[in-house]
């Protein structure tokens, strides 16, 4: 399926979908995104298809229903449990979405899409994204990219063969508070002063593996056509290392993309520790902590990072980037989010009257007879930010991906910056298998 005028496609959505493309960019047009009616779509619809309707493709579902001028035209999921629910779901708000449980199937019957949503497991990343984009589709990608740094480099290269839109699902990129914090606090106040040091970590409680209703288990051979061993590989796919890269990969690459981002650079190294400590019946580490050096403008910088599943200790998820002058923790969990002022820093008052900052009533300073050693530092004095995101998470970058499917934008992490990204979380299980620091060569970071 190509955007080309062509015998063999449907005149009616080839207008449409160029109009999408085309008209609204050319015309300088922005859309007033008048809420439509749910089950009667505008002809100016987004027609799209949601591949994966697990725990990650219902969050994004959920998210998707608030978005005006989407079409839901097909559901697709082996299980038919999930590709149940999928379709059940969106019945239930207006639409009529077909179900298939082969997404070859799909793309050969649904010839009026214009954009999928892929949220299967990340060893199908590659190959249903590049099926999809070949099809003339545009793509939103959960992260990781794929389970191998080949499968995530061939993603890139079909996107610039094909010239289609391939946003990948690093969803804080487009979150508002880590936007105000990296070129607001950052960039143009630069509150931390010169960062030296970052910390970041994902804690979670031990939980017990995935199950699933005995009536709804998926046939054997079914399985292994789709590359499983079983259904509990099926249902627990993330800890499988023919699957997918571990928590490194499914929790980290949120954090460390952070990392590279606010920084605007790769690290040259990596150091790793790990091990499949508690769980038997799991292949990847349910713990890894590892240490990147970066070699920045403002001189040497080293994160550590920490992803652990048997205890969630410690505070939950953040990633705190620690300067001379002051530190910035930044997390999804507004409750996490705090700026910190060092007592040499420069006055904040401007910050404040400027809305950047904002008092934070804090704890109370400990009195000085609590003090341990001399030389403690003084208590921090705490800021928030005053920026509140008011929707589901992972509905920005959505909404950021559709409007520049419409031309109204571009994307806030195309597969380019985020292979460039995690092309330094591929190196970490390596790292931990090596027992020793692994540097990155230029090459690591191209496509």
């Amino acid at each position: 399926m190509t955007d080309s005028p062509s015998p063999q496609l449907n005149p009616t959505s080839w207008s449409r979908r160029g109009f999408l493309k085309t008209g609204l960019a050319a015309g300088g047009m922005v859309l007033a995104a008048p809420a439509v009616l749910r089950g009667q779509p505008s002809a100016n619809a987004i027609n799209i298809a949601l591949v994966g309707v697990g725990s990650q493709g219902r969050v994004l579902l959920d998210s998707m229903l608030n978005i005006p001028e989407l079409n839901f035209v097909a559901v697709c999921d082996i299980w038919e449990l999930s590709q149940r629910y999928g379709v059940n779901r969106l019945k239930k708000a207006g639409f009529n979405p077909n179900g298939y449980t082969d997404i070859e199937d799909m793309l050969a019957k649904e010839q009026n899409l214009d954009a999928v949503i892929i949220a299967t497991p990340d060893f199908w990343h590659a190959p249903h994204t590049n099926m999809c984009l070949k099809a003339g589709l545009h793509v939103y990608c959960e992260k990781m990219m794929a389970h191998t740094v080949e499968s995530a480099r061939s993603m890139v290269q079909t996107m610039r063969e094909t010239g289609k839109l391939l946003q990948i699902g690093h969803q804080r990129r487009s979150n508002p508070r880590y936007l105000h914090a990296l070129h607001n606090i950052i960039e143009k106040a630069k509150i931390p002063g010169r960062i030296t040091n970052i910390n970041g970590q994902w804690n979670r409680a031990v939980s017990e593996d995935l199950g699933w209703p005995k009536r709804y288990e998926i046939p054997a051979d079914t399985l292994q056509r789709y590359g499983f061993k079983d259904m509990h590989q099926f249902r627990n796919w993330r800890w499988f290392k023919d699957l997918s890269g571990g928590p490194i990969s499914d929790l980290g690459a949120h954090q460390i993309d952070i990392f590279n981002w606010f920084l605007g650079t790769g690290p040259k190294s990596v150091m790793a520790s790990g091990g499949a400590d508690y769980y038997d019946t799991h292949e990847w580490y349910d713990n890894v902590m590892a240490i990147f050096e970066y070699d920045t403008a403002q001189g040497p910088v080293r994160a550590f990072y920490q992803v652990l599943t048997t205890t969630s200790a410690g505070g939950g998820y953040f990633e705190q980037f620690m300067g001379d002058e002051g530190s910035v923790k930044i997390s999804e969990n507004p409750n996490l989010t705090k700026v910190y002022r060092e007592d040499r820093a420069p006055d904040w008052e401007k910050w404040i009257e400027l809305n950047y900052l904002r008092r934070s009533a804090g704890a109370p300073a400990p009195k000085e007879a609590a003090t341990v050693d001399v030389r403690e530092t003084a208590p921090l004095v705490a800021y928030d930010l005053p920026v509140v995101l008011d929707k589901p998470l992972h509905q920005p970058h959505l909404e950021n991906f559709f409007a520049a499917v419409r031309g109204q934008a571009k994307l806030n992490c195309d597969a380019a910056h985020a292979f460039e990204s995690e092309a330094a979380i591929f190196k970490v299980n390596p790292a931990v298998a090596a027992r020793k620091a692994l540097d990155f060569t230029p090459e690591d970071f191209k496509a």
